[in-house]
């Protein structure tokens, strides 16, 4: 049983990655928290949902359709939006009331739309079949869509490492005003990386049906906080260090459901209380910058 859970555990991990990379790309940037980011999860999940079931659109297509979908939708948003937030006297406490409202909204709309009650995708619809791992079984669902947030975290880092876009990129999330003072037009990178944000939310709300096994319109808010939890245990503000936090919170969530499933429920709260008290920075230690 503790190698299932463990085993099982890294696969969750890279999912609950992808969860919180997009968050945690967006705060990095623009030290700003999109407390709408569950919902904009959300919206891919019923997104598929509804391409499935209408026109029986494979998720594979419909995650390769979020991509530019939501990165496209996020650029005019940010435009629109975020240099308002950031010109106010308090940018944090004005993003942090705008993104709740926007995710009231969001849940809301989706609920007149698509009603309230669970919805799923059949996990054959992404791929069929149980697979073997270390002797152990899983279902092919699972796996699948682990590969697919590992090649998106995989296209992360090369976007921030081995691109000249991702070169400007860190150098706006390590000081915005230098940044601009040498040239770089900080506002057009930054609404790229919010509509990546976005489009990473998105992907992830395309496989959430098989790795949370049903979705609603009230799902945003837990998977904001899930999505914060993540990124708070690896590093706030360092994209990348996201991947450390996925990892430990699947492992624990599947040891916690495998041998204490009745706080299963709690966990997310736990470790962000936990962390948050113990080592506020998370655990990679990385210093915010003040904008």
């Amino acid at each position: 049983m503790l190698a299932y859970a463990l085993l099982a555990g890294l696969l969750f991990g890279l999912y609950f990655t992808l969860v919180g990379l997009g968050l945690n790309l967006v705060f990095g940037v623009l030290r700003i928290v999109n407390l709408a980011h569950g919902d904009i999860l959300m919206l891919g999940a019923f997104t598929a949902y509804w391409l499935f079931t209408t026109f029986r659109v494979p998720p594979l297509l419909s995650a390769a359709l979020a991509l530019p979908l939501f990165a496209g939708a996020g650029v005019p948003f940010y435009y629109l939006v975020v240099p308002r937030l950031l010109r106010s006297r308090d940018p944090e406490m004005l993003s942090l009331i705008f993104f709740f409202g926007l995710s009231q909204i969001i849940e809301a709309l989706a609920a007149i739309v698509f009603g309230t009650s669970e919805r799923s995708i059949p996990g054959s619809a992404l791929a069929r079949g149980p697979v073997a791992l270390l002797h152990q079984t899983f279902p092919a669902a699972w796996v699948t869509s682990a590969a697919l947030s590992g090649l998106a975290v995989l296209g992360v880092y090369l976007y921030l490492y081995r691109t000249r876009l991702g070169y400007l990129t860190r150098a706006v999330m390590v000081h915005w005003e230098e940044s601009v003072a040498s040239g770089i037009d900080a506002h057009r990178v930054s609404a790229i990386a919010f509509g990546a944000g976005l489009a990473l939310a998105g992907i992830a709300g395309v496989l959430a049906p098989f790795m949370l096994g049903s979705v609603t319109p009230a799902m945003g808010v837990d998977t904001t906080i899930t999505a914060f939890a993540v990124i708070v245990m690896g590093s706030l503000g360092s994209p990348l260090g996201t991947v450390l936090g996925g990892i430990l919170y699947g492992v624990s969530l599947m040891v916690m459901q495998t041998y204490f499933s009745s706080w299963a429920n709690l966990l997310p709260y736990l470790l962000l209380i936990g962390i948050l008290l113990l080592r506020p920075s998370g655990l990679l230690g990385r210093q915010i910058r003040r904008a």
